[in-house]
């Protein structure tokens, strides 16, 4: 079986190189088709912009414009006839409009309408930051809304079909427009989408399945959001709406790789557009290889250059155009549709010179943007390599924030684990103890799981106590929570046989579902506990600065027994957890330094008023916050 693998890897890799200059043999009529980015604007910071010209022998022409503003600096020519790069210069005081790119080769001529845009003065690039609450909507899962975009004959994956796990399933953004009231009840301040750029890819067999690129991360048009699930102006429109309610959009980047249908996959500028092996060369996925001071070069080699799956092809970061075309997406996309927050897929597997260009050109222009990667680790240090830190380390990485995957080991282990000097609750306070390596680690994104994990629900033995220990710490510490769809409704699943299990349909999002878990009607008794628990404990957050921002004072647990406090000059919330199986009744002697004159608390989640603080009853597996009083 392995070898069969070995072979059909293999097949697909020497099948993509053997398509992947067919353009340029082709004999078809000179033209330009297609420039990115597609329109650019007048004011940008910076000055400077290369634009990707592409077409049947668009190369073999030379190039001009005429237009007030904008100098034509430099021209490139790649081993690829069909493409041309363009380097212009945009004076700050060029006015919006519209001017010809000129193409000349002999007495042949190409013309290409190109359109310099006025920026808006819409909301854009706000940022998350720690009063934040973060929603993970899987598009293609959540809700569909318009059936009519669900397929496309003329796509390279013409299904949809809800009872197949590996299809799509016709989930749209107007479908997660349509329930920005749901967010609002629930006290979710920013929603993070997987990604909605086109996936125009062929379905692919993995472990004997077809599977569809219904996630998103397989991109095969950078300037376009996929159509079936709305498009462009659907993506826009949803952004408007859920600004005009005080809702942030998180969006999901992809640098490291695209999928095997990207139209300049299928007709690369040059060889080096993509990382070249001999024969087919998967990552390591050891990422200890990049910050090894012992490390051998080929280990850093293959884990960085090495390729996910053979439909996503690793994009090389080295070549400049490469990465001038990413880094100006990127600023195009905030520009555009008016993103207020970057999540990095893959963070750590992306070229580190390039990510800190990338980061740098975001930031630059947009000061306020939060950027948070991805980097799968196991260990502190590991994880605060890849984000502002005070490591001593040649490598000094920019990026602001990152989500925290130390964390959330650490709280899982801790809700499945009996208590001892380095089990259970001590290892949530012996990861927070580790906070002096970062910046500014009120920055990181914390999450109990998301959709490339079993749920969570689910890993915690479906016990409803330590549900909601785990969903008050995710509400109640420092740095940014993250929920992933359905959790507040004690969805569950584990990804086996497959990652969809833990993707399945949102209950109510799509025709003819039997239950409608968007509305307190459709849910059971137990869903609508597990829903107003949230939703209490993250209106609470959002309107009480000191358990969002305010500093954090955790003490060391003892006898299972968890206690930290969130506070500021104005409030104090104390959070004591008793992890045990029986109750406690915690004398608070210890705790005093804190405590200081307050005289009693009133338990937010029950309203409940706790008139003497000497001691404090905790039930078992129980987490209290309390707010305190004098």
């Amino acid at each position: 079986m392995m070898r069969q693998q070995t072979i059909n890897k293999l097949f697909l890799f020497l099948c993509f190189w053997a398509i992947a200059f067919q353009g340029s043999a082709q004999k078809v009529k000179d033209a330009v088709t297609r420039v990115n980015p597609t329109f650019w604007w007048v004011g940008m910071k910076d000055q400077n912009l290369q634009l990707l010209v592409y077409g049947p022998n668009a190369g073999a022409y030379s190039y001009s414009v005429d237009y007030p503003g904008v100098s034509m600096v430099k021209e490139h020519k790649v081993e690829n006839l069909n493409y041309a790069f363009l380097d212009l210069s945009i004076a700050p005081d060029t006015k919006p409009g519209s001017f010809t790119i000129r193409g000349k080769n002999g007495r042949k001529k190409l013309d290409y309408k190109y359109e310099l845009k006025a920026r808006t003065q819409e909301t854009k690039a706000q940022g998350v930051d720690a009063s934040d609450f973060i929603y993970l909507v899987l598009p293609d899962r959540f809700a569909n809304a318009d059936p009519k975009n669900d397929k496309f004959k003329d796509m390279a994956d013409p299904n949809a079909d809800r009872s197949n796990p590996f299809y799509r399933h016709g989930g749209d953004i107007q479908g997660i427009q349509n329930q920005l009231d749901y967010f609002q009840e629930l006290g979710v301040t920013a929603l993070w989408l997987n990604p909605v750029i086109e996936n125009n890819q062929p379905l692919t067999d993995e472990g004997g399945a077809m599977r569809s690129a219904y996630h998103g991360y397989a991109f095969t048009d950078h300037y376009n959001v996929d159509r079936r699930l709305g498009g462009n102006e659907a993506y826009k429109k949803l952004i408007e709406a859920a600004h005009a309610r005080g809702l942030k959009i998180v969006q999901d980047a992809v640098y490291n790789h695209v999928g095997i249908n990207h139209w300049f996959i299928k007709d690369m500028p040059s060889k080096d557009w993509v990382h070249q092996w001999p024969s087919y060369t998967n990552t390591s996925h050891k990422f200890q290889a990049i910050m090894d001071p012992h490390a051998a070069q080929k280990d850093i080699y293959v884990m960085m250059n090495g390729w996910f799956v053979p439909h996503m092809p690793d994009l090389n970061h080295d070549n400049p155009f490469v990465a001038k075309f990413l880094i100006q997406h990127a600023l195009w996309t905030v520009e555009y549709f008016g993103i207020d927050a970057w999540r990095i897929d893959t963070y750590m597997y992306n070229e580190l010179e390039f990510i800190n260009r990338c980061n740098q050109a975001l930031l630059n222009e947009y000061p306020n943007i939060h950027i948070f990667g991805e980097s799968w680790v196991n260990n502190v240090p590991s994880q605060a390599y890849f984000v502002r830190n005070n490591l001593n380390v040649p490598y000094k990485s920019n990026q602001p924030g990152t989500l925290d995957f130390v964390l959330w080991t650490a709280m899982n282990d801790a809700l499945n684990q009996k208590f001892g000097w380095d089990e259970g609750v001590s290892k949530v306070h012996q990861v927070l103890a580790q906070d002096f390596v970062y910046e500014d680690p009120m920055k990181l994104v914390n999450f109990l799981d998301n959709h490339d994990m079993n749920r969570y629900f689910s890993v915690i033995g479906e016990d409803f106590d330590k549900y909601k220990i785990g969903l008050t710490w995710l509400l109640t510490t420092r740095g940014i929570p993250s929920l992933y769809y359905g959790t507040e409704i004690l969805m569950k699943n584990f990804k086996d046989p497959s990652d969809a299990e833990v993707r399945k349909d949102f209950p109510g999002g799509f025709p003819g579902d039997k239950d409608n878990k968007f509305t307190a009607a459709g849910r059971t008794e137990r869903e609508n506990e597990a829903f107003d628990f949230v939703k209490k404990l993250a209106n609470y957050r959002k309107n009480t600065p000191a358990l969002h921002s305010g500093k954090l004072t955790q003490f060391v647990p003892q006898e299972g027994i968890y206690v930290y406090f969130r506070h500021d000059q104005t409030k104090t919330i104390m959070v004591a957890t008793n992890s045990n199986e029986k109750e406690t009744d915690l004398k608070t002697e210890r705790y005093a330094e804190r405590l200081q004159d307050f005289t009693k608390a009133r338990n937010v989640l029950t309203d409940q008023i706790i008139n003497s603080l000497n001691s404090i009853k905790i039930p078992a597996k129980t987490a209290l916050v309390l707010e305190l009083q004098k």
